[in-house]
């Protein structure tokens, strides 16, 4: 899923984002927490429902299999371009979360995931939810909280600032443990909140932990050698099974 608002330029190449959640998409855990988006969406089929920041199409694809009149809105061109190839079947239109092509009242179901965290104004792309859908719709958020990401380290400060560095550069690094209190403010009822943590003990998330490093490197947050020592740890663990990485990932439903 795309996480760029309109306003903020991709903060790595696309190819290598894209790369990396569709790794993360094809988990089984990952596959878990959509199926579970899916059923608080609660749309039955011939329901239309629309997935924004939709990626790559794979929520959109399967929300249709589900019968869903589903669609899928990015402001991802290459994104957008993958989707269509993949999924021939749904629609996929290029959008923003703040403007969607969608009359008043004309949705019964909104679901982005992954999306909050790269917009600078959360709130009003809340409230564009509200207004598309319709009274009884349902909406469901989904994403991580970038000060969460736990790590186990040799060097726990510096996992700190390796982490909070990372959050500092995300346009909205907290957004997720606000979802409850963002449909609230919105006018939403019945608002749930739920936490699903996923846990990695193996190499599949060493690219995401070098990134880590390379990007707080980059940005002089922290220096060379200490981003080097630090993936080195990293890799040992990874080398020899003691690897560990949770990533909560937080979500919250609600009804217009």
């Amino acid at each position: 899923m795309s996480t760029k608002s309109a306003a903020q330029p991709p903060s790595r190449p696309p190819a290598r984002l894209l790369a990396l959640l569709d790794r993360f998409d094809d988990l089984p855990s990952a596959r878990r927490l959509r199926a579970r988006t899916y059923d608080l969406l609660a749309a039955e089929p011939g329901a239309r429902a629309v997935d924004v920041g939709c990626g790559t199409g794979r929520a959109v694809s399967e929300l249709a299999a589900r019968g869903v009149r589903a669609e899928g809105v990015d402001i991802d061109a290459e994104a957008l371009a993958l989707a269509r190839a993949r999924h021939p079947g749904p629609a996929f239109r290029h959008a923003d979360a703040y403007e969607l092509p969608f009359a008043d009242g004309t949705l019964d179901g909104y679901r982005a995931d992954k999306v909050y965290h790269g917009l600078d104004d959360p709130a009003r792309a809340a409230a564009e939810a509200y207004r598309v859908l319709r009274t009884g719709g349902r909406i469901v958020l989904v994403g991580q909280d970038w000060d969460t990401l736990v790590l186990d380290s040799d060097a726990p400060e510096l996992t700190r600032r390796l982490v909070h560095a990372r959050a500092d550069r995300v346009p909205s690094p907290r957004a997720a443990r606000a979802y409850r209190a963002l449909l609230l403010d919105a006018g939403f009822t019945d608002v749930t909140a739920e936490v699903s943590t996923d846990v990695f003990t193996g190499p599949d998330m060493l690219p995401l932990v070098t990134g880590l490093a390379e990007a707080a490197r980059a940005s002089g947050d922290v220096g060379a050698a200490e981003a080097r020592d630090w993936l080195a740890d990293q890799r040992r663990r990874a080398e020899t099974d003691r690897f560990f990485l949770a990533l909560p990932l937080f979500l919250a439903a609600g009804t217009r």
